[in-house]
């Protein structure tokens, strides 16, 4: 299979590309012209673009492929708008190309409260985060109302709080849903997730929360 990836420099971004080297695949790696990247592979082709503002610099990179992947994200609650408006270039270049699988990252507190969530974490904590990150959230359901409105086979991934702990390939997930008491989960397995919806048919058009 022939990936692209977004966010390739990005920690998730990272994660992807590297297990999707090791599990075989040819990778289309995109980084912005201006940042530096020293992951060299057989199969890894990397894509350098000015920005991800415009849809015309990424078709190349799209061009070709059977799956889109975006670890696209603010990396602080300073960096603004990102995730929504990168999305809609990459999708505008996947209407181009043709290829219609895409699988794009979030955040677990947009999903619905899982029904057996904690009455703290329900009355207290979630809240907490919404109104601390409001501006990021703002983004992701812009962006994630974009992708539920394209022509895209999408998927979007809902993590809680992530760390920089180890690939474990074992974590609980929620197709539709969110994970209850969710509180971390690493980079490294987003990341697993992420690949392996490439292949589960039932996360098709369909948000699934993860957590530990």
């Amino acid at each position: 299979m022939r990936l692209t990836v977004f966010g390739a420099t990005g920690g998730i971004g990272g994660h992807v590309v590297r297990q999707a080297l090791d599990a075989g695949h040819e990778v289309a790696a995109v980084v912005r012209a201006s940042s530096s990247y020293d992951v060299a592979h057989p199969k890894l082709e990397v894509v350098r673009v000015p920005g991800l503002t415009s849809a015309e610099p990424l078709v190349e990179a799209v061009d070709g492929s059977d799956a889109v992947i975006s670890g696209v994200g603010p990396r602080g609650r300073k960096d603004g708008p990102v995730a929504s408006g990168s999305t809609r270039s990459i999708l505008a270049a996947m209407r181009k190309t043709g290829v219609r699988r895409f699988v794009a990252v979030s955040a677990a507190p947009l999903g619905p409260d899982a029904p057996d969530e904690s009455f703290v974490n329900r009355r207290l904590l979630l809240p907490m985060m919404n109104a601390v990150a409001a501006d990021v959230y703002a983004d992701l359901r812009v962006m994630e109302g974009d992708i539920r409105t394209s022509d895209a086979d999408w998927t979007i991934v809902r993590p809680p709080k992530l760390t920089n702990g180890r690939l474990t390939g074992t974590y609980r997930t929620v197709v539709g849903g969110t994970v209850s008491r969710g509180f971390t989960i690493s980079r490294a397995d987003v990341a697993h997730l992420m690949l392996a919806a490439l292949t589960t048919p039932n996360t098709i058009n369909q948000p699934v929360g993860v957590a530990y």
